[in-house]
């Protein structure tokens, strides 16, 4: 089936939505977008909480403490930053400021996702430094930040600079 013209024009005005309107819907949105990280974040950031209180902890090297320190604070960093947009909404609440909570909220989403990345990494090096040694643990490092910057950045702004062309 061919699409029509207006499915594939790529229009502001296409929704017919004020801009009221549109801030609500892009609230929702970062909403969606925010339940799904949130989750994981808190649940990660959990687990190296109880890291410390483990047996082998003490058997740790100088670097592999550091890295574990590292993966510990841009996991709070992302917790922190995936779970900002609650409270900024709680104290903006009912102060017809949804403009800028959607736009403090994507900065904070965006931030809290560089973190989240960040943190990944590093328990990949971590894991593997451990478990397998340094070699291994750098290539699946170096293999994690290249998923992470392929697919959370480099294909969106292929897309983007596809949308930007038409």
């Amino acid at each position: 089936m061919d699409p029509t013209p207006r499915d594939t024009e790529r229009d502001d005005t296409e929704r017919d939505e004020t801009a009221t309107e549109r801030f609500d819907r892009n609230w929702d949105e970062l909403l969606q977008e925010l339940r799904v990280t949130q989750t994981g974040v808190q649940i990660l950031a959990g687990f190296l909480l109880t890291i410390p209180f483990q047996q082998r902890f003490a058997d740790l090297t100088d670097g592999q403490r550091t890295a574990y320190l590292v993966a510990l604070a841009t996991a709070v960093l992302a917790t922190t930053l995936l779970v900002a947009p609650v409270s900024a909404h709680r104290l903006l609440f009912r102060k017809r400021a949804k403009q800028e909570l959607v736009r403090l909220a994507d900065a904070s989403a965006q931030a809290g996702l560089v973190a989240l990345a960040a943190t990944i990494v590093t328990v990949t090096w971590l894991i593997l430094d451990v478990v397998v040694g340094k070699g291994p643990a750098l290539v699946a490092a170096g293999l994690a930040l290249l998923l992470f910057l392929v697919n959370w950045l480099l294909v969106p702004l292929l897309v983007r600079s596809r949308l930007d062309r038409t």
